[in-house]
Parts: structure tokens; sequence; C-alpha cells
């Protein structure tokens, strides 16, 4: 062990943390990875059952990614966006291969913020270019999480992200998401599902439907809860959007390459998108890059004489960047041959029979997901489905860190609503691991009892 290094001061100012907290009690200091476990600067492993943060699909350590790297870094280390190199055009052909799409292209970014942002630009330039001038109004959805640029943030449903950021960017809008756990008890599941679509279309309606460009959509949302809608609701948000010349952004950052137990989380309901945004598993975190794929008819719409200023004028410093996306190709070659969606699907599986086991205890309300994309709902009375107060589900995500597990809840998203535990573990995981994840929440919702 390094212990200049340990001693070195730490001028960090991390994400999401109070650092007053930080001032005498130093945080978790992490060397090494691997496979499904962080090694920290003391030695000990702790099993990542967040996969980095969505993202670590086919585990830590991966050499023959790191090798990828250095072989691209020494061919061409990088190349201005404008001009083209063999990686991105491989990676922007094997994307639309991947989606079932016969034609489509694919404007590479560095990070799903800025794919969302992106798909943004695109709708709004794409309907004042086909006459329909008026239509720049975004819906998106209570609870969901789109990015963290002015723009994406004000698309992301989630309140307590937005403090202090105000006045935020204009033209966004937000419906109530599908929620089946706390539905109108009136409501069957499937009643539900229409009754949220209704109010997307009313939205639309009473908004004017020809001021709205498009609404951005997570196939589930993922860390405003982990919540899984009916299966009617997708076919009748595809059904409105058509009716309504409203383009259909899918956000699959977290829920694509493998995460839900499909290759992409739209396949679990069978709808296309005009226009799907990527990062994260596209190369299991190892390299920054991510992706906005558009329809064909949509990028025709870009066509134009120079002096007409009808292309996309955008530029990202590190969108198709070589070696990102010669890593992002070796991923995707990784995920296929090691059946990852597949063990994705059967460890999910796994799991929540496993965390069913906890469903009658006083704290548990739900437990639901798709693939390895899990959520426990934590409540302090089961039968008022009363939230469990965030102080306490935090203790419980820590104790279950003492345990060497690293899961998460839905923190700083809507007030007094941060008592969901999530459990996102790389694709990898086996068995054993599955069961340390699930005893280490176990073990902490007892402690909780005491």
């Amino acid at each position: 062990m390094d212990t200049q290094k340990m001693k070195t001061p730490d001028f960090l100012w991390r994400p999401m943390t109070q650092h007053k907290a930080l001032l005498n009690n130093r945080p978790k200091h992490i060397v090494r990875g691997d496979g499904c476990f962080m090694i920290n600067e003391d030695g000990n492993r702790i099993l990542d059952a967040t996969a980095g943060l969505w993202c670590v699909n086919v585990g830590h350590g991966r050499k023959e990614l790191a090798q990828v790297a250095k072989d691209q870094m020494e061919k061409l280390a990088y190349v201005i966006p404008v001009m083209t190199c063999d990686p991105a055009v491989e990676l922007s052909g094997k994307m639309l291969e991947m989606l079932d799409m016969e034609k489509g292209h694919v404007y590479f970014t560095s990070s799903g913020s800025e794919a969302n942002e992106t798909a943004f630009k695109i709708v709004r330039q794409y309907h004042l270019q086909t006459g329909s001038y008026r239509k720049t109004k975004i819906i998106s959805r209570h609870r969901a999480y789109h990015g963290n640029t002015l723009a994406t943030m004000t698309a992301t449903g989630q309140a307590e992200r937005k403090i202090g950021f105000e006045p935020l960017a204009p033209g966004f809008l937000h419906v109530p998401p599908p929620y089946p756990y706390r539905r109108h008890a009136k409501l069957s599941i499937e009643e539900h599902g229409l009754e949220c679509a209704k109010f997307l279309e009313d939205t639309i309606i009473h908004e004017g439907e020809d001021t709205v460009a498009a609404v951005i959509m997570e196939p589930m949302i993922s860390g405003g809860g982990v919540l899984v809608p009916p299966d009617n609701y997708w076919p009748e948000v595809r059904k409105i959007c058509d009716k309504y010349n409203v383009l259909v952004i899918m956000d699959e950052v977290v829920s694509g390459f493998g995460r839900t137990g499909k290759m992409f989380g739209h396949e679990h309901w069978g709808v296309k998108a005009d226009i799907f945004t990527f990062a994260k598993g596209m190369a299991s975190g190892y390299m920054p890059i991510a992706a906005t794929v558009v329809k064909e008819n949509i990028f025709e719409a870009f066509y134009g004489e120079a002096n007409e200023l009808k292309h996309f004028r955008q530029v990202n410093t590190y969108g198709g960047h070589p070696v990102a996306s010669a890593v992002s190709l070796k991923n995707i070659e990784i995920v296929n041959q090691e059946n990852l969606v597949q063990n994705a699907d059967k460890m999910g599986e796994y799991m929540r029979e496993r965390l069913n086991s906890l469903a009658d205890h006083p704290y548990v309300g739900e437990i639901r997901g798709k693939g390895l994309l899990l959520g426990v709902e934590l409540v302090s009375d089961k039968d008022k489905k009363t939230p469990m107060e965030m102080a306490q589900a935090n203790t419980i995500v820590q104790n279950c860190l003492k345990q060497g597990v690293s899961i998460m809840r839905n923190g700083f998203t809507i007030p007094g609503l941060g008592n969901i535990l999530i459990m996102c573990p790389p694709l990898i995981l086996q068995e054993s691991e599955a069961d340390q994840i699930v005893d280490a929440v176990s073990n902490s919702l007892k402690q909780a009892l005491n």
C-alpha cells in the first residue's frame, strides 16, 4: 500500500455529497476493481451492487477492454468529430443493427445528459424545418431523471435535484408516471396504465397539439424508484404520439445493453422510438461515451444547402472518440459472447425470488423490477403504504455497506420519498454474489426493527 499517496490532500469536489460530514470522516477510497467487487485502500472487498452508477455491466478489471483502449490509443487517439474514424463508423452501424433499424443515423457524445440534450435540439430543429415551427415543448414524467444540464435537468422530474438551479429552461412539461404500487385503489393495473397514458394525451390537448414537439421517457423509470409500467402503457403512449405528431425520445441510458434482461429496455413492450439515447452500458463505464440515434426521416430533414443553415449545428469535442468507440465495440462483443443479457434475466429472476422472501417484512411495501434492475420500496406502515423516512432508509443502505455490499436508494429526488432501495449489479453476477446482496438487505432490514 502506498502510504504516501494516502496522505495526499484530497481536493475533490464530490457530486451529491455534503462535504461537512467528510471533514473528520474519510470517505471510501477505491483502489481497484475485480469482477463484481471494488477493493478499497484497506484491502476490503465491497460488492458493487450498483455497477458503479448503473454502468459497469461487464464487471470491473476487464483486461481485454484495457488492451483495446491501448491499441487504439497507439493507432489513433483522437480525431476532430467532423472527420470519421473506423471505430466510430463501425459502432454506428452496429447500433443500428442491434436496434433493428434498416436506416438511421447516430450522433455520439460523452454522457447521457449530452445525449438527451442533443435529442432535444434535434426535435426542435426537425419540427422547425418540417413546417411545424410552433412545436417546441417537450413532455417528460415526474420522478424520471434525464440529465444534469439545464435543459435535461428541467426535463428531469425530481424536484430536489433542481433546488438552487432555477430558473431552468423554458418549454418543458411533466405528467404523472405509471406507479402501479400507488395507483388508485379502484383501478386495476391495466386501468392505471390507460389512466397515465390519458394524462399524457390530455396535456398535449390542453397545451395545443401544434406546440408539443416530443415526449422523453425511460422504458421504466430507474433512479426515480424502479417504476415498471403496466404492459398496456407504452403501446398507448406510442399511439397517442403518432396521433398528434409528437416524437418519442426513448431514454435508454440506464436500461440499454442488457440491464433489464433484454438488450434494450423497450423490447419488453415491443414499442419503438423515433429517437433513442444511450450511455452508461455502452462501454460499461470503461470510457465516457453516449449516443443519440434517430430514424432516417428525421435525419433527412437536415439536408439543405450550406447557406441555409439546415444542418445540425452542434459539435462535441469527444463525440465519436476513437478510443471510446473501440472500447464500446469490444464491450458489446463481450456482452454477446458471454450471454450477459440472458444472465441478467436469469439472475434477476433469482434475486427477485430471494427478495420475495422479504415480502412479509413490516417495512417492505413492494419488490419490483426487470432483469438486474431491482427496487424494494420501504414503508413504515404496510396498510397505509406510508413511505419510510429517508434517514431510516439511508441507515439500511449504510448497514448493507458495513456488510460489504454497496446498494443505493433514490436519494435527492422527490421530497419525502427517498424510500426505495435500488440494486443493479454487474451483469456477470453469479448466485453466490446475488445471495450476498440479498442477505445484506435482509440483515439490514432485521436490524432496522430493533
